[in-house]
């Protein structure tokens, strides 16, 4: 720009001298000389204006090829990395997405167990409400002078098939010491020893007295044969030494004995003397009562053991959950990268794109070229 304004300054200064030797009209020979003179001068600065102009053209040309390749070598250079970055993300976050996949698929089934947990307790929660209704129910017809209710003369098997779930009792059970007790209930603080006892000869002989010595001479048997089977059971089966309760119970299988045994013994002798031995006489209508209470605490047990399950299975979950939050936090990271790298991405190509907005065309247009005459 620089030499475009001297030389332009230049014609200026000439044009003014020519029209000054204009005006003065002279037309001698000598002055037509200094004219032609001027004007080949003027035509020789002319070219070499010229000259100089299409030179700095060109110059700027090849200056703006230049950065216009530059530009289009780093706009591709950027592109392909973005490109690679983009890829590597995306394979990266397929693999989370599958993990994520595993993770809630692992959540699904934890939450799944403690599901039916929870049924399977809201059951049981259920049938202790039931059992708790008829031990209500047993007690009070327990109150009757003869309770005589509907099972009659069962067998302890049979009444333990009835209430005591499967695997928490034992018919035939055979200590360490030899003796074998007719069957025992695990629990879990212990066992509980059951035998079965049926006095029958002298209460059919005292049921079948004439008069009343008779009946006491009778009575007074029977009691010796209750007592001496309360002795052998309080011997024999009562064993804590081998995890037994310090009681056992005599199971009486009718309930007519145990009436004669227990309610109609006015001055309580045979059952004081039992539990002075820890052996508590039952029939069928009161061991069933007993039974319950049992199978409650069992119930109990059971119901324990799916709390435990599910509090398990709540933590199981707990971790799972832990452990998708840190996939879940991860992904996010990478997404932030991501944005920041597309960000940086775009600051760059938006100053490329406006650096080649100022830049122009790469060549003048024909009338910059031309000079007044």
């Amino acid at each position: 720009m620089e030499i475009v304004l001297g030389a332009l300054l230049i014609i200026a200064l000439v044009v003014i001298a020519w029209l000054v030797l204009r005006q003065q009209q002279r037309t001698d020979k000598a002055d037509t000389q200094a004219i032609m003179m001027l004007q080949q001068a003027l035509e020789a600065l002319r070219s070499e204006v010229t000259h100089n102009l299409r030179s700095t053209v060109e110059g700027v040309s090849n200056e703006l090829r230049d950065v216009r390749d530059l530009v289009f070598n780093e706009l591709a250079k950027t592109t392909s990395s973005v490109n690679e970055q983009t890829k590597l993300l995306l394979e990266q976050m397929g693999g989370l997405d599958q993990r994520m996949g595993n993770r809630l698929d692992t959540a699904s089934a934890v939450i799944g167990n403690v599901q039916r947990g929870l049924g399977e307790l809201s059951k049981a929660t259920e049938q202790l409400k039931e059992l708790s209704g008829s031990v209500v129910e047993l007690q009070q017809l327990l109150r009757a002078p003869k309770s005589r209710g509907g099972f009659g003369e069962l067998l302890l098997e049979d009444l333990l098939k009835q209430v005591i779930p499967a695997g928490h009792f034992e018919m035939q059970h055979r200590f360490r010491n030899g003796q074998v007790v007719d069957a025992i209930i695990r629990t879990a603080n212990g066992i509980v020893p059951i035998d079965s006892k049926f006095p029958l000869e002298n209460f059919q002989k005292m049921i079948a007295a004439q008069n009343d010595e008779e009946e006491r001479g009778y009575r007074k048997q029977f009691i010796s044969d209750i007592k001496k089977h309360i002795d052998s059971i309080a011997s024999k089966y009562i064993n804590t030494d081998e995890g037994t309760f310090d009681f056992a119970l005599m199971y009486i299988p009718a309930e007519n004995i145990y009436y004669e045994t227990v309610i109609r013994d006015d001055n309580s002798e045979l059952y004081e003397y039992g539990i002075s031995k820890r052996v508590v006489p039952v029939s069928p209508n009161t061991f069933y009562a007993h039974l319950r209470v049992i199978a409650l605490g069992l119930k109990g047990l059971q119901i324990e053991k799916s709390a435990r399950e599910i509090l398990s299975s709540l933590k199981q979950l707990q971790t799972e959950l832990r452990k998708f939050q840190e996939a879940f936090n991860i992904v996010g990271n990478h997404l932030e990268n991501a944005m920041k790298k597309y960000g940086e991405a775009d600051k760059r190509l938006s100053r490329f794109a406006d650096s080649l907005e100022h830049v122009g065309s790469p060549s003048l247009p024909d009338e910059q070229l031309k000079l007044p005459e």
